[in-house]
């Protein structure tokens, strides 16, 4: 786990390697053990090391391969990388370390762009043929891991994080109407290949780019599973399912035990986290790090759910870590989690996170962690919603149900300059659901969920927090064997239950029925949800700063009456409004951005 960065020109010149510099050094705190540069002809890589696979110098990177006449950098974790060693050294390869980046380029050298299907694992690659000027740039198929991109006619730049791009300047800036709309319609959601500001792009997930010397490129989306039942799957009662679920979720928890150091686990103490303490206890893990944050109760609403998380770590006897923090911190806090944002997000949680994974980095270098369970297992409220909805209506119900606020709302918040003059957000939704591949519209919805919303929220929120610490994440719920296994199941057997039923009912067998029969929980923080008075001050500074004015982001007297009124504006689905305007605000200003 790391964080690259690197500069190719198309135009004949050489890479600036100073601005390559800057970025690399912006991505310090995603690889604290370990700097490198490389640069020949029109490329330079930059990369920052996090030492989780090959301890030794050995495993340092830029990593070149003379033989193959090949240089990578990667971030990431390969966890099927001895398999694919052993089968790389039967075809006449040989290795100088023990680490999966080598790993990479092995595969690379012998299988080409078809390499990243035979990866297990979350990550993000660039790789240059020497000997052909053509860079090769490759994102995992959820997107855990992220690739920003910022070019021009006379080159290319990448990098980890947008912060880092920002570092090696000559970056548009100017924001993007299409991705503020999308921001202020999917709670903050910007799908790929956009980022809220114009000059930035990201590689979309399960995409493989490669870049000819000229600065033209092929994109490859080498993944894409099908929402429908299959044929494989025919005879399979709810036990065979729950069988099958159970299976492959310990194959994935156990395909993320490897590493060089020890594995920990984020515990919630609700369902999905505490699923993965049993299967790594199933799995004979002993002296098992786990780790809880909770927050100060505010409005009669409690802020921790430290009840939950002891009773699973009593019972599978972990070495277990609380965290709890009160709200007159939240708000310094939050210039932290802002500082780590690749891009705005407006979920309370990125607080949680920032701070647990500041203590969770003392103590471990991986951990474990349950995202991705809700939308991969249907889990959330409103997906029972879309079960009887005809296929033709997927996308208008999705619509209804999913948006924060409509195209019309939306004119009345912002700039005329910065709204589109028709609902692209809504035409978005509706290509997806058009496509073929989803069988009903609840399929439908998940797969959205699934490959764009979640990719570009909770999967980014987690990265981006637990890398800025140095921590690196693993998520079993976003393998994507068990991806596809929940795709093809049926949505009366996720739906049951009250939401992720098969889950549940995998659960059961290894776990308390206690916490699987709980209420649905969450990472509750109360100070940002009432607007507690340091969080409430933050919020007016950055919406009334000068910068705020001078951009004009939003209407004056919208901002006044939010304002005036901090509670009393509710998006759709219930999240304060002003949090999410001052979150975007207060994202710019911290980053610089004018």
């Amino acid at each position: 786990m790391c964080g690259l960065g690197g500069e190719v020109r198309f135009d004949g010149g050489r890479p600036d390697i100073a601005a390559v510099e800057r970025m690399t050094d912006r991505l310090a705190p995603r690889g604290p053990d370990g700097r490198g540069l490389w640069s020949q002809g029109p490329v330079a890589l930059g990369h920052r090391r996090l030492k989780i696979i090959d301890l030794s110098d050995s495993g340092a990177q830029p990593m070149a391969d003379p033989g193959a006449r090949l240089t990578g950098v990667f971030n990431g974790c390969i966890y099927n990388y001895r398999e694919l060693r052993d089968e790389l050294h039967g075809l006449g390869h040989r290795f100088f370390s023990q680490s999966d980046t080598e790993v990479v380029l092995k595969a690379y050298q012998q299988w080409g762009t078809d390499c990243v299907e035979r990866f297990r694992g979350m990550f993000a690659f660039v790789i240059v043929e020497q000997d052909t000027g053509r860079v090769v740039l490759a994102r995992d198929r959820l997107g855990i891991k992220p690739l920003y991109l910022s070019s021009t006619s006379e080159r290319l730049r990448f990098a980890s994080s947008l912060p880092a791009l920002l570092a090696g300047g000559g970056v548009d800036s100017s924001l993007d109407p299409v991705a503020l709309h999308q921001y202020l319609s999917w709670h903050a959601t910007v799908a790929a290949p956009r980022t809220v500001l114009t000059g930035v792009r990201k590689l979309p997930p399960a995409t493989v780019r490669v870049v000819r010397p000229d600065g033209s490129h092929d994109d490859h989306v080498y993944w894409n599973p099908v929402h429908t039942r299959r044929p494989e799957y025919d005879g399979l009662g709810a036990d065979d399912w729950t069988d099958a679920v159970l299976e492959t979720l310990r194959t994935a928890v156990r395909r993320r035990m490897v590493a060089d150091v020890p594995v920990g686990v984020l515990l919630s103490g609700g369902l999905d986290s505490s699923l993965i303490v049993a299967l790594l206890a199933g799995e004979g893990q002993e002296d098992l790090a786990t780790f809880s944050v909770g927050f100060e109760s505010e409005g009669d609403e409690e802020g921790d759910e430290f009840h939950y998380s002891d009773l699973v770590a009593r019972h599978f006897d972990t070495r277990h870590h609380q965290l709890m923090v009160p709200s007159d911190r939240v708000a310094g806090a939050l210039d932290g989690a802002v500082l780590a944002m690749s891009e705005p997000m407006m979920s309370h949680d990125v607080v949680a996170f920032h701070l647990l994974s500041e203590q969770v980095a003392k103590e471990v270098k991986v951990v474990q962690s349950g995202q991705g369970a809700d939308e991969v297992f249907a889990g959330y409220g409103w997906y029972p919603r879309m079960a009887d909805v005809p296929r033709p209506r997927a996308a208008e119900a999705y619509i209804d149900t999913y948006f924060d606020r409509s195209h019309a709302d939306l004119a009345d918040m912002l700039h005329p300059d910065l709204l589109p003059d028709r609902d692209t957000s809504a035409e978005f939704v509706h290509a997806h659901m058009a496509a073929e591949g989803a069988e009903t519209a609840l399929d439908a919805q998940l797969r959205l969920d699934t490959l764009v919303m979640m990719v570009d929220d909770p999967v980014k929120r987690v990265d981006n927090m637990t890398m800025d610490w140095g921590l690196e994440a693993r998520v079993p719920f976003l393998d994507h064997e068990l991806v596809e296994l929940a795709a093809a199941c049926p949505p009366g057997l996720k739906l049951a239950d009250g939401g992720k039923g098969v889950l549940k009912a995998a659960a059961r067998r290894v776990l308390p029925r206690e916490v699987v029969d709980r209420p649905k929980g969450y990472f509750p923080v109360p100070a940002i949800k009432h607007m507690a008075g340091p969080v409430l001050q933050r919020v007016r500074e950055a919406l009334t700063a000068p910068e705020a004015r001078a951009r004009g982001v939003f209407r004056e007297e919208y901002v006044t009456g939010l304002l005036a009124a901090p509670n009393a504006h509710r998006t759709r689905r219930g999240a304060n409004t002003l949090w999410q305007v001052a979150l975007l605000e207060t994202w710019l200003q911290t980053h610089g951005i004018r």
